[in-house]
């Protein structure tokens, strides 16, 4: 039409509301609008994804912010940040790794751990949402195929849930076990889910999650819900430490009483 009548784009606008009124401006917008980001999609490149450069540096302050805020045990910070999925960077954000299905390094997830209100989180520049996920796996043998895939909204809350289990039973599950943080329904990695018999939906304790829950119940029919008994199995983890400390101290106080 802007070729046709030999005018811009503001003059087509100013006819488009004469001839078909204010209906047919919103219309032709939209359709201009959607045009052109299918034409940003297909020619502008992708940002690639490079992992956050280490600071080793860094590494103590977060590490004392995963064990004393967040209450998860060195031993499984190590552990994590042995495998490569949990580093410092020269911000000294927390770094979760994503990987796709075969261990590739395709994105990171960043949580902030600079000063006491520190609420700073977000995804690596390049990160590829639909094709990587921060997850890792416990019990049973490296090359035994998974038993069971428990669902978290985030890294953290994934590691949480997996310590909680550790503290309750007292070591880590009999069978294979992949902890995976999915924050978006929609990079649900369903190809490798449908293959596990047992999968539990454990999206904290929040309201606004429930239909995301009830969507993966959908999607893969073998999931069931879990929710925690706090707002977030963190929270839930913090809870459960603090219980267990009390119990200590009872536990102490009592001994010392008999032996007087």
């Amino acid at each position: 039409m802007l070729h046709v009548n030999n005018c811009n784009f503001r003059q087509a606008v100013v006819w488009l509301d004469e001839r078909f009124g204010s209906a047919g401006v919103e219309r032709a917008a939209n359709a201009h609008v959607k045009n052109r980001a299918a034409d940003i999609i297909q020619t502008e490149p992708r940002p690639q994804f490079a992992p956050p450069v280490e600071d080793k540096s860094n590494w103590t302050a977060v590490e004392r912010y995963l064990t004393q805020k967040r209450g998860i045990r060195s031993d499984c910070v190590q552990m994590l940040h042995n495998q490569g999925i949990v580093y410092a960077d020269d911000q000294q954000n927390a770094v979760f790794v994503m990987r796709n299905q075969q261990g590739q390094r395709n994105g990171a997830f960043l949580r902030g751990t600079r000063g006491e209100n520190n609420s700073f989180k977000g995804y690596s520049k390049g990160t590829k949402r639909s094709d990587s996920w921060f997850y890792f796996s416990l019990g049973g043998k490296a090359n035994d195929k998974t038993s069971t895939a428990i669902l978290c909204k985030s890294p953290i809350d994934a590691i949480s849930r997996a310590m909680l289990e550790y503290l309750i039973r007292g070591d880590v599950p009999p069978e294979r076990t992949v902890y995976m943080a999915i924050d978006d329904i929609k990079s649900l990695p369903l190809e490798r889910l449908q293959k596990v018999p047992n999968i539990l939906v454990a999206f904290g304790n929040d309201k606004s999650t429930d239909a995301a829950a009830q969507r993966v119940l959908e999607l893969l029919p073998q999931s069931q819900i879990k929710k925690s008994k706090a707002s977030d199995w963190n929270q839930q983890l913090l809870d459960y430490g603090r219980q267990l400390r009390q119990q200590q101290q009872q536990q102490r106080q009592q001994d010392d009483e008999l032996s007087l």
